[in-house]
């Protein structure tokens, strides 16, 4: 979910479509939703992930609910721990608190919100230290470098016991490593299918030679997932002609705006290695048939990683459109795989 409004008139129209499009996954049988988060731009239309979890939760029956990602620097860990815990309760269980630390490249998110970007990483792990603390149903009291607390028990109680799924995101090997060694499940951001299928393995190494037993590592490759766009036509050629048309706009718009505000700022920030993935269709854009999306989505599923984040409604793509690149999805190419967990003994 990565609704985009370049126009500030739309964005009404384009928050009731965010609505419809989640209305439309549940109906569909797709397992997660999730919500991305970007500030003052239009990127990302709803801005404030947490208010649409919320209204997601009742208008959904079975999906789950995640963050791809929070921002975890821009927010008040307290609040962030309430405000999870009471999606929690009206999900009954459906949420997954995928965290972060913020981007690295739109630097006026932290600006408009007061915060060093120097800062992002910090605040997030002391976020996550506060919010473990917060969901105990005790009080508590903490000493840090942003936030020192003396709370009382926390209200409500999250409804899953001891507290919902926590999945970070990661962008690079040793950060995977790192949550292999912690027996944490991950969100991958856009890679070749070569190194999703290099880090998975090395994740399951990692996770072995750390202690977890099969059981473990299975359920966590079972929660990790990697992202992708996607975009499902009738024949391949009309696939693609209006997914690469998309895929260009969105990224050409959302480069944009960094670019531009990072001139005012005087700075220049890039991702380390040159083109990232995610500029790149070849290893970012699914597109075709459904048999064609199928294939495609085969090799990634070869490489044993447990779901793909999937965005479908790219940049300035009408709805209709974008409702029926899902409904072909989930009607003609979901059923060619099985979701169902198994442990490697099993495989």
């Amino acid at each position: 979910m990565f609704s985009e409004s370049r126009d500030p008139e739309r964005d009404t129209e384009v928050l009731d479509e965010v609505i419809d499009e989640a209305k439309l996954c549940d109906a569909l049988g797709m397992d997660a939703l999730w919500l991305a988060e970007h500030h003052f731009s239009g990127t990302c239309v709803f801005a404030d992930p947490v208010a649409l979890a919320a209204s997601l939760a009742i208008a959904t029956h079975q999906i789950q609910i995640g963050f791809a990602v929070a921002q975890m620097s821009l927010v008040h860990p307290i609040r962030f721990a309430e405000q999870m815990a009471l999606i929690d309760n009206l999900s009954k269980g459906r949420l997954i608190v995928g965290m972060g630390r913020g981007t690295g490249y739109n630097i006026h998110e932290y600006d408009g919100y007061g915060i060093a970007i120097e800062e992002a990483q910090a605040r997030f792990e002391e976020a996550e230290e506060v919010m473990l603390k917060a969901w105990s149903g005790e009080p508590f009291a903490h000493h840090g470098r942003f936030w020192t607390l003396n709370a009382p028990p926390v209200r409500p109680r999250p409804f899953t016991k001891p507290h919902p799924l926590i999945i970070r995101g990661s962008h690079t090997e040793k950060s995977m490593v790192e949550f292999a060694r912690a027996g944490r499940p991950f969100l991958m951001n856009v890679q070749p299918v070569e190194t999703i299928r290099k880090r998975m393995d090395l994740y399951r190494k990692t996770m072995r030679e750390s202690g977890h037993g099969e059981d473990v590592i299975a359920k966590n490759v079972n929660d990790c997932w990697v992202m992708r766009n996607v975009f499902v036509a009738d024949t391949d050629a009309e696939a693609e002609r209006i997914g690469n048309e998309m895929y260009y706009a969105m990224y050409d718009y959302r480069d944009g705006v960094m670019n531009y505000y990072q001139k005012l700022k005087g700075v220049t920030i890039r991702s380390p290695g040159g083109v990232p993935a995610r500029n790149i269709p070849e290893h970012s854009l699914i597109w075709g048939s459904p048999a064609t999306v199928a294939e495609k989505m085969s090799k990634i599923d070869a490489c044993g990683i447990g779901g793909v984040l999937a965005t479908f409604k790219m940049g300035p793509m009408p709805f209709d459109v974008a409702a029926h690149s899902i409904s072909l999805f989930m009607k003609k190419v979901a059923p060619h795989f099985d979701t169902t967990p198994q442990t490697e003994a099993a495989k």
